[in-house]
Parts: structure tokens; sequence; C-alpha cells
């Protein structure tokens, strides 16, 4: 008979896990407590891009393999990924994870398995998953198993990294371990580690905060890099032919709901130890500011203009907002009274007043071309058109994502964030 799984949460990793399960052996049954979500899911429509998704999406349905609605249902398996965001303050954001785990207690019976794949601080799943699931009165470990993997995949190439990433798999004991390996075993082609939940709770945590620190450490060589005549995006490139470097690339800052957020529940656990840790957020903090703060140079002081901000999204060729600098940037423009309207290709909805939907409408007059994402589109640009729309031919590349030769053959003056050596 095919197993059932329950997965609470269909976002940017739930759907993607759902509909991989459902066309796998398994029948999976979807909950999100959006019901836009569920009404476009019913139809066979996705509510986020990603490659693949729609396809893998429709052959469940047409196989009777996946179904949504916004309660939980009796399973064999339940998967919790939901959101885990963090507060204003910084402070982890449990309470989804919470009420997620509080919604399968009706339902969970003798020998099923909760697997929670959200990022979450260490602890989460002894704190705060075992006690919630304890309510339902079954011997935690004897009759429900327990186990954390997170998920370990970057927007637009999620399915590929489903199947090919290695997979971290902590269990509260051998047989949760035991049980939860051989669920992903079902389509995981890379190598399945095994270790407590903990460990695996912090493996996360530290694969995201490792590379929010290198991060760091570029956005500090970018900025250094802006007053002493170096181009640091060139600098970086020799660097990094050393065989034991492997420094990463300068931006506008660090978005996503990973790298920008999981560094934060290590300093919340152990704040006076976290230190480095604490400052690198701190450093990929301050780089929109220190974007608008550019901006507001290069346009003059004197003489403020249109600014065109390219991109929205924290990362290339995605819709995905959530943490993005961009926004981050566009906040800090506000607060240096800039005139700009904002543009993003991949943008399903407008989200606040200066966007616009057009690239057309974002180009024409301005005085300034502000690129904050690296879309494909924006390196394939008609420049000659471009040249004709904008009022004054200058462009500020802080992903060096352009030709400078290109553009600056089309008549632009090109800026790139920690580049002093070609102005």
């Amino acid at each position: 008979m095919m197993k059932k799984i329950c997965v609470v949460g269909l976002g940017y990793i739930g759907l993607p896990t759902s509909v991989m399960f459902a066309n796998n052996g398994f029948h999976v049954h979807g909950v999100d407590v959006n019901e836009s979500v569920i009404d476009q899911l019913s139809r066979g429509e996705v509510h986020i891009i990603e490659p693949g998704l729609k396809e893998l999406l429709n052959s469940a349905i047409e196989k009777n393999t996946f179904t949504v609605s916004n309660t939980p249902v009796e399973a064999d398996i339940y998967i919790i990924a939901v959101p885990s965001p963090i507060n204003e303050d910084k402070s982890a954001n449990m309470r989804y994870v919470e009420e997620a785990t509080k919604s399968i207690v009706p339902y969970v019976k003798q020998g099923n398995l909760v697997i929670l794949e959200s990022t979450v601080p260490p602890r989460t799943v002894e704190d705060i998953l075992i006690p919630i699931l304890e309510q339902s009165g079954l011997a935690i470990g004897d009759e429900l198993y327990i186990s954390h993997s997170p998920e370990r995949v970057i927007p637009g190439k999620v399915f590929t990294e489903l199947v090919e990433n290695d997979r971290i798999v902590g269990g509260i004991n051998s047989v949760s371990s035991d049980m939860t390996v051989e669920l992903y075993k079902t389509f995981v082609k890379g190598q399945i580690h095994v270790t407590d939940a903990t460990t695996a709770e912090l493996v996360k945590v530290i694969e995201n905060t490792y590379r929010d620190i290198n991060i760091a450490f570029a956005n500090e060589l970018a900025k250094i890099s802006d007053q002493i005549g170096v181009n640091v995006w060139e600098a970086i490139n020799f660097a990094n032919f050393h065989p034991r470097v492997n420094i990463h690339l300068p931006g506008p800052g660090v978005g996503g709901h990973c790298i920008a957020v999981d560094p934060w529940f290590l300093v919340e656990k152990q704040p006076d130890l976290a230190n480095i840790i604490h400052l690198a957020r701190n450093t990929n903090d301050s780089m929109p500011s220190y974007t608008a703060g550019r901006v507001k140079e290069i346009l003059g002081q004197n003489e403020l203009g249109k600014v065109a901000v390219l991109g929205l999204a924290f990362k290339a060729n995605i819709d995905d907002m959530r943490e993005s600098p961009s926004m981050e940037v566009v906040k800090h423009l506000r607060e240096e009274d800039i005139d700009f309207v904002a543009y993003d290709p991949h943008a399903s909805r407008i989200e606040f007043e200066e966007q616009v939907a057009s690239f057309d409408e974002a180009v024409n007059g301005a005085d300034l071309l502000l690129i904050l994402t690296d879309h494909q589109v924006f390196k394939e640009l008609d420049l000659k058109s471009v040249r004709k729309q904008v009022k004054s031919p200058v462009v500020f590349d802080t992903k060096n994502c352009i030709s400078r030769y290109q553009w600056e053959e089309n008549g632009f003056k090109v800026y790139k964030l920690g580049d002093s050596k070609n102005i």
C-alpha cells in the first residue's frame, strides 16, 4: 500500500519537496494556511517560480498522488516545512514551527515519523517539537519517531539539488534516523549523513553562517577598495587562484531566507560567544545603507535626479524578495529623499508605491541606473535603445554583472561597487 506523507507548509521548500515525493511512489497531502495558495494549487497553478515545478505538480495531480487543503490529515509521515524568520529584535520567530507542530498532534498515531525540514536554532527539536508532540500521548522515540533533516537547496536549482546534494539526517534515536534515511533514499542520490537532531540543526546554521562571514569579508574589502584605487572584483579573482583561498563576492547586502537570518540564531543562543558572527551580520546589514550613500555621491549632492532601481529579488533569475537587500536599499533611498522607481522582471506583483511594471517605465528619463540583482535580462539589454531612453547615461553596478567595455562603448559612465580603479 502506498505510504502517505503530510507536508505542512507549501512554500519554496515544502511544495517542491511535496511534488518530488508525489512523483516517487508516495501519496502526498500538502497543507498551507494561505487560502490563495491552496486555491492556486488546486487548479494546477504554482505561486512560486521554480524551473520544473509546474510540470511536476501537474504530473502528481494527474496521478492523483497530490492533494491540498488548509488542515492536516492522517498520514504515515509528517514533514514540517514552514518559515522560521527572525523578529525585529533579531530573535528567532518560532511561531510557525510551533503552530505547524500543534496542528498535527490530533492526527499522529503510533508508528508515525515527524520530520522537521525548516532551518531552526539548535535544540528546536528537543525544546519545542518534542514537548508539543508529547501532547499526542504517544511515547516519543518508541511510538512516535522524530528527525530533523534540513533543506540544503537554492532557488532556481531546487530539484537538481534535492536529488544530488548530500543530506543531513538527525534523529532523536537510531530508529528515527533509519526511517528518515529510507524515506529520502527514494530520490536522493547524494550521500545521507546521520547524526543527532541538535547537531543536524547546528550543521545547517553553520553552513549559512560560514557564507555570511565570508561575504562580510568581501564587503569590507569592497569598502576598502572604494578608497584606495583598487577594483575589488579583480583583486578577489586573483586571490582565489590560490588553492586554499575561496573568497565570496561583495554586493549591496545579503538576502534570502537563510544567510541573512540563520546566523542570528547563534547570536541569540550565545550572544557573549558569537562575536565574529555578530560582526559579520552587522557588516552585511550595513551594505544597503552604504549602497544608498554611494548612489547619492554619484548623483551629486546638489543635483539629485531620478534613479532606476533594477532588481528586487535577493538573487538572480527568481522572484523571491524575502530578506532582499534591494528592499533595504529602497528604504534608504527614501530616507535620503532620492527620487526613484524600481523594477524587477521576475516580480509577479507590485509590492510598493515606487515599483513599476515595465523596464521602459523604469529607465525612461533616468539619471542613474542602479543594478541590485544580477538577473540575466540585465546582462542582455539593447544598450543603444537604453541610451536613448535615459536622461543621463550613468550606471552603478553593485553585482559586477555588466560589461564595462560594452556600456562605455555605448556612451555610459560606469560605476561598480568596490571599484575606484576605473573611475
